[in-house]
Parts: C-alpha cells; structure tokens; sequence
C-alpha cells in the first residue's frame, strides 16, 4: 500500500491520533530527504519494533549556518517516496514550512553542554535548529519511538537529552551507521564527491580503525592523532577539522579509552565537509 503523503498537521494529527485511538504504537523516522540505504536500515527497525511508522521529510532551514549549503541540499520527494513505498509505512509526512515555522515563530531550544564542542563552534545555531525541528515533529507525529543514525552521534545524543529535559514521551533509538563496502559512511554529502573523491572519502574509515586499535592497546590519544592526520593530508583529504576521542555518554574529552568512548572525525574533501565517528572499546 502505497503510504499517504501529508502535507499539514491537521491531517498527520487525524492520523496518528487515530492509531492511538487503536493501541498502536508509532515510530518516527525524521529526515531531510534524499533518502538513502542509511535512512531505510531506519525505517526497517522502526518496522519492525512499531505498528507505524511515519518518515518526515523537512529540509530545515534553520540548522543551516551556510546558505549556500541549504540551496545545494538536494529535494527528491518524489524518488524518496517511491523508494519508501515497498517498506509499508504508515504515513510520509512532508510539511510546509508554515507548519514547522508559522508567522511569529520565535522560540527556539538549545542544550548546553552537548552542543558546545565538535560540530558546535563551527556551525552556529545548529544544534538550535536541530532540537527545535525535532522537538516539533516529535510532538506533531506524537511518536511514541525515534530512530536516528549514530553517523551524526552529537546531534543523536542532543536530541536525547532535549526530549528527556522537555519530558516529551518519546524513546530516541540510535541505530548502527550503515557503510560502504569500503567502510564510507552512506551520507547524502557523498554524492556531491567524484569518483576520485569517494576513493580518498573512504580511507578515512580505514585510519580511524588504525587509531582505535592503537588506543585499545593502552596508547595514548596525542600519540596517534598526529600521524593519523597526516595519513588523512597525504591521501589527499584537503583538511583535518578534528579527530577527538570523547566519552561515548557525556562526550567529555578524553586522552586514553578509559571507557566506552568514541572517535570523531570531521574532514574536507573536494570542498565537501565529511564527519564520521566509530565506538572504541576500553583499553
């Protein structure tokens, strides 16, 4: 059955309101489109613990701090509903922005803490925008589970934190990246890269696992970053923007896995910004 596009909340609200009504449980997939096999390994686990599921798709203005990389955000709702339709979802639920944002618009959620490091500094007002639209579509879908993908970790923990401070009743469910044969995060970022640059892209994932087994044997963070950064330069990655171990709880800085911990990378690429991370055991 081919899922209904929705298109306000009046009409997502009849909806979901009447799958309460009938004891079913909803599961809410939120994206900004251009789906690809990273966002379907989501909807199949929300499918598979939830009577419903419901797909957003919002690419949200306000979680852009470059204006330039809303435009070029790709808008493929008619390839991301067809590529939806053999998953049997409940609803995809397209809002117009006058649904997210209505004339007057003016509050906005932000988590301290969280939100100051890694992608933090270098993008301002995103995690506002971020937890704001999230906090909206959890409360539009009135999803009982949410399942986002560890690829974007900060943003996963963030957004776990502002749905338990607001007391919103919803699970939040972070669920393995999906990768490349060669061990590339599937990103909608990666089809602005060349096939020379998805060659370069994917040796990220090869010297983050190199970092990881060198810090489970006991070594030191500081010890490794260094060449592992110049390994990334000499490949041909244009710019090293961090490579961090933090707490895979807090997302405290760390120097040695002293406990379950993750690495974080972001790097650029034929002028494309890449991010990725991967868990690291304790030594």
């Amino acid at each position: 059955m081919t899922a209904p596009i929705l298109r306000s909340l009046k009409d997502l609200r009849a909806l979901t309101t009447q799958w309460h009504r009938d004891d079913e449980t909803i599961g809410v997939v939120p994206t900004m489109g251009a789906l690809h096999a990273g966002h379907l390994s989501l909807v199949e686990t929300a499918k598979k613990e939830c009577d419903q599921v419901v797909v957003t798709i919002f690419v949200n203005p306000t979680q852009f701090n470059n204006p330039e990389d809303l435009d070029r955000y790709p808008r493929t709702e008619a390839e991301d509903a067809n590529i939806l339709e053999p998953y049997g979802i409940g609803a995809i639920y397209v809002p117009e922005a006058k649904e997210i944002y209505p004339d007057g618009f003016s509050t906005t959620v932000s988590v301290a803490g969280l939100a100051d490091m890694m992608e933090g500094p270098g993008r301002p007002g995103h995690f506002e925008g971020v937890a704001t639209v999230v906090a909206k579509l959890f409360l539009q879908t009135q999803a009982d589970k949410a399942y986002f993908g560890e690829k974007d970790y900060q943003q996963l923990l963030v957004v776990r934190r502002m749905a338990r401070d607001l007391d919103i009743p919803v699970q939040v469910i972070g669920c393995e990246t999906v990768r490349e044969p060669s061990g590339l995060a599937l990103s909608s970022r990666n089809a602005r890269l060349s096939t020379a640059g998805i060659e370069v892209a994917s040796k990220k994932y090869q010297v983050m696992q190199h970092v990881s087994e060198g810090l489970r044997t006991g070594q030191a963070m500081d010890s490794l970053v260094e060449q592992a950064q110049s390994v990334l330069l000499d490949e041909g990655f244009t710019e090293i923007e961090y490579m961090e171990l933090r707490c895979a709880e807090t997302l405290e800085l760390l120097t040695h896995a002293e406990r379950p911990a993750r690495l974080f990378v972001a790097a650029w690429v034929e002028g494309v910004r890449l991010i990725d991370n991967i868990p690291v055991l304790p030594a």
